[in-house]
């Protein structure tokens, strides 16, 4: 595919729960998350979580790094409300992205589904990210599922 002559400045971030050999439950959004963006994703995994509590007696842990983010004051209000749900909260050591197994699945879906590809625009770079991913989960056998903002 030839790169088109006009170029958009926003990128397609993508933030991610992996369970190996299980499940992998993703949210895309253009330019960055937010706070608010980044809590209505949390407030979609704590709801999953206490499904799983209530069904199996089981906790959810995510496991982040310690991005700004994901330690924000904003972010941190609710970690109590996720807990109460059944969503624990772990960060790794600082500088040890190495040690978060979800950075491999990044690179791969990089490396191997979207390489070599250029995009017209952000929304066919989020419909290649979509099919990376699609293609990931059957190849790995692992169920998919992509949470969507309410746009309305």
């Amino acid at each position: 595919m030839e790169q088109t002559a006009r170029r958009y400045g926003n990128r397609i971030s993508i933030l991610g729960l992996w369970e190996p050999g299980k499940s992998f439950e993703y949210a895309l959004a253009q330019g960055g998350f937010n706070g608010n963006s980044y809590i209505k994703v949390m407030d979609w995994v704590a709801l999953k979580a206490s499904q799983t509590l209530a069904e199996t007696g089981r906790l959810t842990v995510v496991v982040q790094d310690n991005g700004r983010l994901h330690k924000s004051h904003l972010v941190r209000q609710h970690w109590a409300r996720w807990q109460e749900k059944g969503l624990l909260i772990f960060f790794l050591p600082p500088y040890c992205s190495e040690m978060n197994p979800i950075e491999t699945q990044w690179h791969q879906l990089k490396s191997h589904e979207i390489s070599g590809q250029m995009f017209d625009n952000e929304y066919d770079l989020a419909k290649a990210v979509m099919a990376g991913m699609e293609s990931r989960s059957v190849a790995g056998e692992y169920s998919l599922d992509r949470f969507t903002f309410n746009c309305a």
